[in-house]
């Protein structure tokens, strides 16, 4: 919730805006436009800068990876502890061109941390794990610049289409913790808790962006975003690796203009995806699906035109 409310709170010195949409402002707008027009400083209607900032909590509808084809696929929302609400937030920036290019830079960060009692048998990729406990870690923030151009526009409503590039940046643990009920907490004893796993990586994912914008009366507003992929990775290059992935970062949102310079909304997400590779050279299966609600607020330039 910092975000969010260093995004309130920058809302009394910026002035005036619209937010997301470069459509005329309704009358009740106009009006509070010009009652504070005097104190405002006009800015180049060709470029606009937003900040945009939501927090909320997010839930795990689905989890389940798997490193080994021998082993039984781990499922963190029945298991690892995923079962309860975790805190969500993202925070991203916008500069608009002309009223038809934009570009957008978002970071969200996306971290997974449970401690539960050590399932029976457990096995990560081959390795064993003993203890009283286990801890688990998925840490999957992400960086995402975009480029949007608007190619439908009517009066109180636009759409516009692109593509993203997403720097996804994972890491994911399992650490034994605890004894492992004989008695024995020393470290190096054969009693300890023994059993680590870590598998991470960073790399490119290109994605498809479509954004679009309805405007109500007195203020109200409704919105849809959504950026995704689905790649069949021996389709794509002509390999034998027949590995699939895909991601889904879609959302509707209903926002209200507080005031010529800030909108605040009312935001609920689709969040999911994953990879899957039947190679027993490189087997893994990871896919995550989850629903996130979150309140944010939108300041923007566009009000000092």
């Amino acid at each position: 919730m910092t975000w969010l409310a260093f995004v309130l709170m920058m809302a009394a010195p910026i002035g005036s805006v619209d937010i997301l949409s470069p459509m005329q402002l309704h009358a009740a707008d106009n009006h509070e436009g010009t009652g504070h027009s005097a104190g405002l400083t006009q800015t180049d209607p060709s470029v606009v800068i937003r900040l945009v900032a939501e927090a909320g909590f997010l839930g795990v509808i689905d989890h389940r990876i798997q490193y080994n084809e021998a082993d039984s696929a781990f499922l963190y929302h029945e298991d690892g502890g995923q079962d309860v609400l975790f805190p969500f937030a993202r925070l991203s920036a916008e500069l608009e061109l002309n009223q038809r290019h934009t570009a957008v830079f978002l970071y969200q960060p996306l971290e997974l941390e449970t401690r539960v009692g050590m399932p029976a048998g457990l096995q990560i990729d081959g390795e064993s794990f003993a203890g009283d406990s286990l801890r688990l870690l998925y840490s999957f923030p992400f960086y995402r610049f975009s480029y949007l151009y608007r190619f439908l526009h009517g009066d109180t409503w636009w759409v516009e289409a692109g593509g993203s590039l997403q720097i996804r940046n994972a890491n994911t643990e399992f650490e034994a913790r605890g004894s492992d009920g004989s008695g024995s907490t020393g470290a190096g004893d054969p009693g300890s808790a023994s059993g680590f796993y870590r598998s991470a990586g960073t790399g490119p994912v290109p994605l498809l962006k479509v954004r679009g914008r309805y405007d109500l009366p007195h203020g109200f507003w409704l919105g849809l975003e959504a950026d995704g992929i689905y790649a069949p990775i021996s389709y794509l290059n002509g390999s034998d690796n027949e590995t699939v992935g895909a991601l889904l970062d879609a959302s509707l949102r209903a926002g209200y203009r507080v005031n010529s310079i800030m909108d605040t909304f009312v935001n609920v997400r689709y969040l999911g995806g994953g990879a899957a590779n039947e190679d027993p050279k490189d087997y893994t299966v990871n896919w995550l699906h989850t629903y996130s609600v979150s309140l944010g607020a939108v300041l923007s330039t566009e009000g000092l035109r």
